[in-house]
Order: C-alpha cells, then structure tokens, then sequence
C-alpha cells in the first residue's frame, strides 16, 4: 500500500462525531483530534459556557464545530442533541459516549439518589443516546460508536461500585449493539482507559492518585492526548473489520491488579 492509503485508514474528512464529556479531559483530548483528521465536531457536556467555548477553540483550529449543552441524565436533552447534530451538519457517522460522573460512596452506604444519578449519566444516557442517533447511523457508511468504559469495568477499586458497575454494564451493551446493529454497518467498540490525568481522577485527591499511578506497570498518569490513537483507531477506517470489542488503554494497570 502507498503511505498516503494507509494514513487515509485514519481520515475522518466529512464524518460527524458527537462526543459527550468534550469540553475537557479526555473527550476534549478526542474531539481535538478528531476534528484534525477532518471530522466536524459536536461537543457536548452539561455547561452551555463550556460548550462555546470549545466550539470557539475548534473553529479557531480551522474545524467546523458546534456545541450542544447537554444533561446526559436527561433524555429530552439527548434527543435534542441529535436533533442539533444533524440540522447543523446533516447526519451522524460517528458517536462517542464519554461523559461520565464518578460517584465515590462505599457498599453499604449507597443511597438511591446517588444510585439514580450514576446511572443515568454513566449507563442510561450512553444507551439512549445511541438509540437517538441510530436512524442517521444506519445512513452512514462509516459508522462507528465508540463507548468509553474505564478499566474499573474489569477490576475494582474502594468505593468507585456504582461507577464500575455501570461501566461493565456499558461494556456489555457495547457488546450488544455491535451484535444487533452489524447488519446495519454500524460498528461498537469500548475504550478502557486507565488512571488518567483529568478532573474527575483528580478529585480523588492526591493519595488516591499516587495509588492508583503506582499499581500500572508504567507507572505514570496518561495524559487526555494519549487516548486520541486508541480512540482513534476504533472509530476509523483503521478498524473497519473490528466491532464489540474493548481496547484496554491503562499503562498496565488491570493485569497488575
């Protein structure tokens, strides 16, 4: 193959990506490199301030970009997203399920406001957000959906049940629309990152931090940027025979549990 066929492999030119969680840390980190590889963006988190702004950045990047604020716990907030997406840019080719809240309460002390609020955001909104795009996925020929999980799908860490169990739930739906939905040329994938250096991992406090940096082989924080290749690869041409499966991005973490 000439080089400029492989490379074209990971060429997003004229596809559409709505990524959750975009206006920081790692969904902001795949929604800049997205929109390098020529994708038009749709940010979306729950600040309309935050959500400008990043369009704004995009722009000045020389992107075509749009911000959506959106409560993923919300359905008619989902839905208006989509509805959004598609009148600013007429379809949908790509989705990435990357908002997240990551309640820290203990077993034995999880109250049902807190139970309701994780799942909503971490296993009800990445759901029915791909249900709301599916009719414009099935009109793309490079559909991809892309569900960020986290390696706490696969092992554990003190406190973090709710968030794990609605990732490893999420894990398996990822699983489930990659079955249900081949038929219609729509690939499924979950990204699993490890320890992170974002908001949500730094809210842990610095303890909880340098644990966490400790177990992974690497023994370092990632930054946002390093997800970019993983998440990449998974919604583009790059991995067009690669569906339901879960890329682990975690510097060794979950082998070292």
């Amino acid at each position: 193959m000439l080089q400029r066929e492989v490379l074209g492999l990971f060429d997003l030119t004229g596809r559409v990506a709505i990524v959750t969680g975009g206006t920081r840390g790692i969904g902001r980190a795949l929604a800049e490199g997205f929109a390098a590889c020529g994708a038009k963006v749709v940010v979306a988190s729950r600040k309309a301030e935050a959500c400008a702004q990043t369009e704004a950045a995009l722009v000045a990047s020389g992107a075509e970009a749009l911000g959506v604020a959106t409560h993923m716990g919300e359905m008619d907030a989902i839905d208006h997203l989509v509805e959004r997406a598609v009148e600013r840019f007429g379809g949908i080719d790509i989705v990435v399920n990357n908002a997240a809240t990551a309640l820290t309460m203990p077993l034995g002390q999880i109250t049902q406001e807190a139970w309701n609020k994780s799942y909503s955001v971490n296993l009800q909104g990445p759901v029915f957000l791909a249900n709301a795009a599916l009719a414009h996925l099935r009109q793309s020929e490079h559909a991809a959906i892309l569900n960020v999980i986290s390696v706490g799908a696969i092992t554990w860490s003190p406190s973090t049940a709710m968030y794990s169990g609605a990732k490893a739930a999420m894990l398996s739906f990822t699983r489930s629309m990659a079955a249900e939905w081949a038929g219609f040329g729509i690939r499924a994938n979950a990204l699993a990152p490890g320890t992170v250096d974002t908001d949500m991992v730094r809210n842990n406090g610095p303890e909880a931090v340098e644990r966490m940096t400790q177990i992974s082989w690497q023994k370092r924080l990632a930054s946002p940027a390093e997800m970019i290749g993983p998440a990449l690869f998974l919604v583009s041409d790059a991995a067009s025979y690669v569906t339901g499966q879960m890329l682990v991005a975690d510097g060794g973490y979950a082998v070292a549990r």
